[in-house]
This record gives structure tokens, C-alpha cells and sequence, in this order.
């Protein structure tokens, strides 16, 4: 591997654009430790030191942000906005038919739906930049730290704030399509990949630092490369339902009478399933904090739905990603769709005829995959909880189930675009 790694960098084409990703890499990681304006750097600093990242409701926006959230940074906000236009973009096919339309037209139509997601980017950015900032200017960005997080609590000042957040915004994702474009692998992935990496080594030593550190480190370090070797197992895991093409005479010319596959994979949800079931659970914390805090439903909340370790809160996360796999998967995978396209190019599964007995058998296989990826998300996202938890660790630590299936899922894409670059020009890849 890193004599491929060396091989990449002699090729002059591929070393200006792995140098190029590596330096976006780099301004996007500097850009989260600008403060904006009107914040109160050296108080932020002080409540990050004394009470954690995990005080935060907004943990994994954090996360996700590379710890710019809690900072204020320009780029507080990170990549969250864009990932969740994206999202929201996906599920109105659906229920918009103009956008399936778009989705079908090839080139064309997917530009003019990455230009909505960028237009519902920016009003997201908007919206989350508001709702920071109001939570820092009531306190609850860091309960229980009495420093005061803003410098101005003006409309002028607070306003300013907003626009610095969201232009910030803009600018990720700006430099997200450059790496697209001009670098290697998708920008936005490896500017979430950039993002969660980089709390890795603070996690790793704020483990080993504190009671039983050796021995805490060593268990920690050891769940997350076992943890690592199952995503990278089931990730590359597929069923493939194989396809026949009957010949057929177009002119003079025969086409068909071919065979391949389609290749279903066992977690085709991938991580969308953990986001929105943080998301939902977070929002009756979030809502909590701005009630009477002596009320009994406050306090309700705050016993069973703050707390990752609450017996009811791990119940209803495994249930979420339980419905959510199968929910994003059957907006993803069309089975009828598939089956009309076999149809229309002679195309059909040995044993099974053509139309809806073929859509039918898709949808069998489908669930039955699916069945067996809900439940290895169930079991990604709550093995670090516990050990986590029995090992009385902060639970926000950077080294839960969505943050390793993004890293792993990032980095395979990226070393497999790489390798084929490699092979265009004779070189033995990273695959082999």
C-alpha cells in the first residue's frame, strides 16, 4: 500500500490533484478555528475546557463540524446543511413527482437538483445559524458555564453572526465541488471524512488521560479497529442477482446475449438512517431546554431521553434506525423501476419471467437484505454505546457507529477512485 501510495505521487497528473485535496483539506480544517464575529473566544474556550463536548444537544452537528460548532467558528455549521438539503431533496421525489422527472432526465436534471439543494442549503444554514446563536445567547450551548458566550447581544451584532455562519456555509461547500472537480474523490464526503478524523486524536487522548487511561485506551482503540474490520466487511458485502440479455438483431447488428448482475448491498441506507435517528431524539432535549426546567415532563425528558445510557432512549434509537433503514432503502431501491428497465432492454433473471413476477422477486430479496443491514446498524451504532458507557466515557467521544461507517465508507470510495487511476496507467493499485 504505500508503495502504491508512492506511485501515486511520481505521477504527475494525480499528485496535483491529491496536492490540491490536501490543501482544500487544509483550509476547510483552518476556516474551524476562525471565531465569528462577536464571539467571546477566550469564554468559549474556557466552558470547552471546563464541561466537554458532550454537554452540547448539538453533538453531532458537531461532530460532524470537527468541533467548529461549539467554537463558533465561521465554519460552525460544517457540511450539516448541505447533508441535510440533500437528504430533504431525496425524500421529496416522492412526493413531488417534477423532481423524479429531474432525477430521470441524466446530467441535466441532476444539476438543476444540485442547484435546489444549494438554494436549501443556504435558507438550512439560516435557520441553524439562528438557532446557535440563540442557544449560546441563553446559556444553553454550555449548561451550566455562567461566562457569557457572546460579546453583543444586539440584533445588529446577532445578525452579523448569521451571515458570517451562512456565508461560511456557502464557502464549504464551495470548496467541497473544487475537490469534485479538480481533486480526487467527492468533496463534500472527504470534507465530512477531514472533519470527523480530526477529533479522533483529542478523543484518543482525553481516554488515556483520565482514570484507568491504559487501560480504557487499549479497550477503546481495540472496539474501534473491530468495529472498523466489520464495516469495512459487510460495507464491501453484495448480493448479486444475476441478469440474463436474450439476443436481438437491430440492422445487421446483434446485440444481447449477455450476462451480469445487480448487485444489492446489504446496508444500501448507508449512514442516513443513524442521522435521523440521533436527530429526532435530540429534539425533545433540545425543546426541554428552553421549558421549566422544575416541570415534571422537563424533568421526565431529561432523565430518560438525555442520557445515551437510558435504557428507554436505546430502545427507541434501535427502533428508529430499524424503520429508517427500511423507510430510506425502499426510496433508494425501485424494484418496479428495475424490473420495467430489464424489461425494455430484454433483459430478465433465469427462472423468473419479465414484469412484475421480476419486481416482485426484487422486492423479496430487498427486504430480506435489508432485514440483515437494519440489524447490523443496530449493532454499529450501539456496540461503541455501551462499551462507552460501561467504561463511563464521555458518550460524544468521535468514535461512534456514524462517524466510523462514514470514515470507512469515505475512505474505500477515495482509495478505490485512486487505484483506478493507478490502473489507467499500468500501475498496481491499492485493490488488489
Amino acid at each position: 500500500m504505500l508503495s502504491a501510495f508512492a506511485r501515486a505521487f511520481r505521477t504527475p497528473d494525480l499528485r496535483r490533484k491529491l496536492l490540491f485535496t490536501i490543501a482544500i483539506m487544509a483550509i476547510f480544517r483552518v476556516g474551524s478555528f476562525i471565531p465569528t464575529p462577536g464571539v467571546n473566544y477566550p469564554n468559549v474556550r474556557q466552558c470547552l475546557a471546563d464541561q466537554g463536548s458532550e454537554t452540547s444537544l448539538l453533538g453531532l452537528v458537531n461532530t460532524f463540524s470537527g468541533g467548529a460548532l461549539l467554537q463558533l467558528s465561521v465554519f460552525a455549521l460544517g457540511i450539516m446543511p448541505y447533508i441535510t438539503a440533500s437528504i430533504i431533496i431525496q425524500l421529496l421525489r416522492v412526493v413531488i413527482p417534477r423532481f423524479e422527472v429531474l432525477h430521470k432526465e441524466g446530467q441535466a436534471g441532476q444539476a438543476k437538483l444540485t442547484q435546489y439543494t444549494r438554494y436549501l442549503s443556504i435558507a438550512l444554514a439560516i435557520l441553524q445559524s439562528t438557532t446557535v446563536i440563540v442557544t449560546a445567547r441563553n446559556g444553553a450551548l454550555f449548561p451550566g458555564c455562567s461566562l457569557p458566550i457572546l460579546v453583543d447581544t444586539s440584533m445588529v451584532t446577532m445578525l452579523l453572526m448569521v451571515i458570517t455562519m451562512t456565508a461560511g456555509t456557502g464557502l464549504i461547500m464551495w470548496l467541497g465541488e473544487l475537490i469534485t472537480e479538480r481533486g480526487v474523490g467527492n468533496g463534500m464526503s472527504l470534507l465530512i471524512f477531514t472533519s470527523i478524523a480530526a477529533g479522533f486524536p483529542a478523543g484518543l487522548w482525553s481516554v488515556a488521560g483520565g482514570s484507568n487511561g491504559i487501560r480504557n485506551f487499549i479497550i477503546v482503540l481495540a472496539v474501534v479497529v473491530l468495529t472498523i474490520g466489520l464495516v469495512v466487511y459487510v460495507e464491501q458485502s453484495q448480493r448479486r442477482v444475476p441478469v440474463q440479455y436474450a439476443k436481438r438483431m437491430v440492422g445487421r447488428r446483434m446485440y444481447g446475449g449477455t450476462s451480469t448482475y445487480i448487485p444489492i448491498k446489504i446496508n444500501m441506507a448507508g449512514v442516513i438512517p443513524v442521522i435521523f435517528a440521533s436527530s429526532i431524539l435530540s429534539i425533545p432535549t433540545l425543546i426541554a431546554q428552553f421549558g421549566d426546567q422544575s416541570a415534571g415532563w422537563v424533568r421526565w425528558i431529561s432523565t430518560h431521553l438525555a442520557s445515551q445510557s437510558s435504557p428507554l432512549y436505546i430502545a427507541l434509537y434501535a427502533l428508529l434506525l430499524l424503520f429508517f433503514t427500511f423507510f430510506y432503502t425502499s426510496i433508494t431501491f425501485n424494484p418496479d423501476e428495475v424490473a420495467d428497465n430489464m424489461k425494455k432492454y430484454g433483459g430478465f433473471i433465469p427462472g423468473i419471467r419479465a414484469g412484475r413476477p421480476t419486481a416482485e422477486y426484487l422486492a423479496y430479496v430487498s427486504n430480506r437484505i435489508t432485514s440483515a443491514g437494519a440489524i447490523y446498524l443496530v449493532i454499529i451504532a450501539l456496540i461503541p454505546m455501551f462499551v462507552f458507557a460501561g467504561l463511563q466515557l464521555t458518550q460524544n467521544l468521535p468514535f461512534g457507529g456514524a462517524s466510523i461507517l462514514i470514515i470507512v465508507g469515505v475512505g474505500l470510495e477515495t482509495v478505490k477512485q485512486i487505484d483506478s487511476q493507478l490502473q489507467q496507467r499500468h500501475y498496481e493499485g491499492f485493490l488488489r
